[in-house]
């Protein structure tokens, strides 16, 4: 038999190895299963006798950081820093978000918006009275191909013309009539030519005098590029408000490969129809009639320029054309429109 002191001295001995291992246990990192994702309740092994015990396997935040580290390359004093955003593989159940109104389709029209017939207006009478002068463009033509002897000298040079446009194709053939019609034609203003503010020639006529403003420029390109081959449904004569001269201007755009080129009587090489022209389209003008340029549909209530059913000019000025062109009491109720620009 043991003695007293014996048996009080291993139950110290038990009390401190206990002790012991609870210091351990407490002083152990905290460790995750090495399986962090997602629990299926389905997946869990029954206990009890039927239950499956296989080692467990726990590793610690630190040692997967320093795993990571070792496969990208790191060195052992790498930084490592949370971030409040996920990555972007990161698998989630969230609803994409709505697309805002301002990301809206772009439409085929130049500078990627979308036109709508505009209403009669003088615009309107100054495109039919320049396409019957060019219907009797056609015939003096025709008879140049016909009779070249008889043919006129002006007609003869907007054929040659033509003839060098056909000889180009893609964007060399655009670049020929804007170069070819920028120098046959001298800028000179409707109200020194013609004692007018604002008259429209055809291309004959304009090859005829040598003289032109904006609008005699793209009207003959347009005719030009017609003869030439070019689709109308690829071309549009543009009406806009040139903000960086606070001047309206007119320019033809031609379509190429899906793209709208700017063709501009102040320029030699052709333009891109991007910001950087600084333009407000107010009217497209081809076969079809005169047609006005529209953003797409977006939810907000119409600023006050926009009520009356036209764009105001930039800066505050008024347009020439949107002073003669008031679409007053002409349009749909105020708001029922696209926005304009």
């Amino acid at each position: 038999m043991k003695s007293r002191l014996g048996l009080r001295q291993q139950g110290v001995v038990a009390l401190a190895a206990a002790v012991l291992v609870a210091l351990s246990v407490a002083a152990t990192p905290v460790a995750f299963a090495a399986d962090a994702g997602p629990v299926d309740p389905t997946e869990i092994a029954p206990s009890g006798a039927d239950a499956i015990q296989g080692p467990a396997t726990f590793f610690t935040i630190n040692a997967v950081l320093a795993k990571l580290d070792r496969e990208h390359g790191r060195g052992p004093n790498a930084i490592r820093l949370a971030a409040l955003a996920p990555p972007s593989s990161t698998a989630t159940d969230a609803m994409p978000e709505a697309a805002s109104p301002a990301a809206a389709t772009l439409g085929d029209e130049p500078f990627g918006l979308f036109t709508f017939r505009a209403p009669d207006s003088d615009i309107w009478r100054k495109w039919r009275a320049v396409e019957v002068e060019m219907g009797k463009d056609q015939a003096v033509l025709e008879r140049c191909r016909s009779d070249a002897g008889s043919c006129p000298s002006y007609a003869a040079q907007f054929l040659r013309l033509v003839g060098a446009v056909k000889a180009k194709s893609g964007r060399a053939r655009l670049e020929e009539v804007n170069l070819g019609v920028n120098t046959a034609i001298r800028y000179v203003s409707d109200l020194v030519q013609h004692r007018e503010l604002d008259r429209w020639s055809s291309p004959l006529a304009s090859f005829a005098t040598g003289k032109g403003d904006c609008e005699d420029y793209a009207i003959a390109k347009y005719a030009a590029l017609r003869e030439a081959g070019i689709p109308d449904a690829d071309m549009r004569l543009l009406l806009v408000r040139d903000r960086t001269v606070r001047q309206d201007h007119a320019v033809l755009a031609a379509r190429l490969d899906g793209h709208w080129l700017i063709l501009d009587n102040r320029w030699a090489g052709l333009r891109e129809d991007n910001g950087e022209l600084n333009f407000a389209p107010l009217f497209a003008i081809n076969h079809d009639g005169v047609n006005l340029f529209a953003k797409p549909y977006a939810k907000r209530e119409p600023v006050e320029r926009e009520m009356g059913g036209m764009p105001a000019a930039a800066n505050g000025e008024e347009s020439s054309w949107t002073r003669q062109d008031s679409l007053s009491g002409s349009g749909p109720a105020p708001g029922s429109l696209p926005l304009l620009l």
